[in-house]
């Protein structure tokens, strides 16, 4: 496992980190068991940081984290969460500060922590980023030992560039892989410029990168690549990241005939996020010791060829881009 500075703050994180979505909740049922054997797996395979969210099975995620801790007491275990979704509708007004405090504090009893690592705003209105009182009430909370650092997780590129203006920012949450290309154009050397770490959340697509899934692909009722695939639930861009599930199939085909005996689609896909050095850590989800195994790996392989990195550009600007790239 290799390790990338994440931003300003004095971590070392995993290039490969863990997404704790799908232990959580919204992907079908959990096991509460096979989940901790999970995150066992990847401490051990080198996996120091782990993100999650206060609303990730109402907290069971966080709890779940916390159990981790207790039980590796010897490890490095960075943990961020996120802060917002547990507002019945997404307003500005919400994010007042004794509901900020209110969330850190339930958060904090989850993690059994008096200071949280890092906490994100979890993908909040874009008005929100022109709202400079909620950044300094984050500060407030730093000074006061609730928080260590903060950043923001965002469905947009323009709001991740609204976003780093804020001095004390240290991270920023974005949807990219190789179905969502946009934040590479000139995000990622804004946050370059300015000491910005980088966390790449849905790596793989909800799954679709995995080359696992096809046209008979059935998901359970609370598993959300059912119940919001146009955007039912929250942010369409959040399940299959936005694109058509027949067109992304057809796409996956294609992409596989990059791969190899050494190398999975799945590490393809990892790889490809990780040859962008702005990139701090990418946060695949993982449900199973089996999917540690191969993810991990990606941090390990050789850099992808000029051919192949120009092969995925072509395919991207052709099938996928005039679906999704004006949207995010």
């Amino acid at each position: 496992m290799k390790y990338r500075k994440l931003g300003r703050t004095p971590w070392n994180v995993s290039e490969i980190s863990f997404g704790a979505w799908a232990i959580g909740g919204s992907w079908g049922a959990v096991d509460d068991q096979q989940s901790m054997a999970t995150l066992h797996h990847a401490l051990d395979l080198g996996i120091n940081f782990f993100d999650t969210a206060d609303v990730y099975g109402d907290g069971h995620s966080e709890r779940l984290l916390a159990q981790l801790k207790r039980e590796r007491p010897d490890s490095e275990i960075i943990i961020a969460t996120k802060a917002g979704r547990r507002l019945p509708s997404q307003t500005v007004d919400g994010y007042s500060k004794t509901n900020l405090q209110a969330w850190l504090d339930r958060s904090r009893k989850n993690l059994e922590c008096d200071t949280i690592d890092l906490v994100q705003l979890h993908c909040p209105p874009t008005d929100l980023y022109y709202t400079p009182q909620v950044f300094d009430w984050l500060e407030d909370f730093v000074n006061a030992g609730v928080i260590k650092y903060y950043g923001v997780s965002v469905e947009k590129v323009e709001q991740a560039i609204k976003a780093i203006e804020y001095p004390h920012l240290q991270t920023v949450q974005i949807i990219f892989n190789l179905f969502r290309q946009r934040p590479a154009e000139l995000f990622f050397q804004l946050a370059l410029q300015r000491q910005v770490g980088i966390l790449a959340r849905v790596p793989l697509a909800s799954g679709l990168l995995t080359g696992r899934l096809s046209r008979t692909s059935s998901f359970a009722a609370d598993d959300h690549r059912n119940f919001n695939r146009y955007g039912q639930q929250f942010d369409q861009g959040e399940t299959f990241s936005g694109v058509d599930f027949e067109l992304a199939l057809e796409a996956v085909e294609e992409l596989s005939e990059l791969t190899s005996s050494e190398m999975s689609l799945s590490q393809l896909a990892l790889k490809w996020i990780l040859m962008h050095p702005a990139v701090s850590c990418a946060i695949p989800g993982a449900r199973r010791p089996s999917q540690i195994d191969e993810t991990a790996r990606a941090s390990d392989l050789n850099e992808l060829p000029k051919s192949t990195m120009e092969k995925v550009a072509d395919l991207y600007n052709k099938k996928i881009r005039p679906s999704v790239h004006h949207r995010w």
